[in-house]
């Protein structure tokens, strides 16, 4: 196993600990605490665990070498990781929704709500202490590895801490006014499926965005387009087409040279370029540069 994957699986697998744990406190809490906010921050923790074993499952894929079917490797399945989980969010954050405009619903016409107790404030205290360090924990290593799943799973962790940031007001709220004020739970579970609506559709532009072929940022494509044109004789990039393969990058472009120079010069030159961007942007970068004579550019 690769020290990359050995990396991200480390790290998961320690999110996915304080996952299991928090689901089963936070489901107690929920029954016994009598809040429907922290059953649903419950169900936010299923969802993350679920992810874990998403990412889990798809980093192994994702680290597989080239194959017959497969020719520009398998990194496609961790941006599938991060479209998968985006999926999860969502539909997480609209069960919540739902449940908690039933509950609103039911307190205008009258009901009477019941009001939480203490342990289910202390349970969404606890889950923002934890996921925000899991966060940063995550999100720092994301960064490190250069994990795009990663990334999306440490901001499912900062999502599920915010969840429990508006449980915990919510419960609180409910718990210091008195029981008229119980609809302060409900309440606080749709401000928090609110937030996790924002995440989820952010995450899903991202990964639908890379299974599209979207390009590269403009930055980067120029970044590429000047790293070229560090080679002596090489002039022109052009007909740039850029877009990542999971946590690489994939470059071709066309450029010109000298028609005269001999085939081995053009070669070398050709090899240096590649160098340069490896060594910019990763050996596992894929690279293909078609060079033309001076003089014979068709025209765009």
């Amino acid at each position: 196993m690769m020290n990359r994957e050995k990396e991200v699986y480390k790290v998961t697998l320690w999110g996915s600990a304080v996952n299991l744990v928090l689901v089963v406190f936070k489901f107690v809490a929920g029954v016994v605490g009598h809040s429907s906010a922290m059953i649903a921050d419950a169900v936010h923790s299923v969802s993350d665990f679920a992810t874990d074993i998403i990412v889990l499952a798809f980093v192994r894929i994702s680290h597989r070498p080239k194959d017959k079917s497969h020719d520009y490797g398998h990194g496609k399945f961790e941006t599938l990781a991060t479209t998968l989980i985006g999926i999860a969010l969502f539909a997480v954050a609209v069960g919540i929704f739902v449940e908690g405009a039933k509950k609103i619903t039911f307190w205008a016409k009258g009901g009477t709500l019941t009001q939480p107790g203490w342990l289910a404030l202390v349970a969404a205290l606890v889950s923002i202490l934890l996921k925000e360090l899991t966060f940063q924990y995550t999100k720092r290593k994301a960064d490190q590895l250069d994990s795009q799943a990663m990334k999306a799973n440490a901001w499912h962790h900062r999502s599920d801490a915010l969840s429990s940031v508006g449980t915990a007001i919510g419960i609180g709220g409910a718990i210091l006014l008195g029981e008229r004020w119980a609809v302060l739970d409900p309440i606080a579970s749709i401000a928090v499926g609110a937030l996790i609506v924002k995440v989820a559709i952010d995450l899903l532009k991202n990964g639908m965005g890379e299974l599209m072929e979207q390009s590269l940022p403009d930055e980067v494509e120029n970044e590429i387009l000047d790293i070229v044109k560090r080679v002596p004789g090489v002039t022109e990039p052009h007909d740039l087409c850029t877009r990542r393969i999971g946590n690489h990058y994939a470059i071709e472009m066309h450029i010109l040279m000298d028609g005269n120079i001999p085939l081995r010069e053009a070669h070398d030159k050709a090899t240096e370029m590649e160098r340069l961007l490896k060594e910019r942007y990763g050996e596992e970068t894929h690279i293909s540069i078609h060079v033309e004579p001076e003089g014979e550019k068709v025209a765009q």
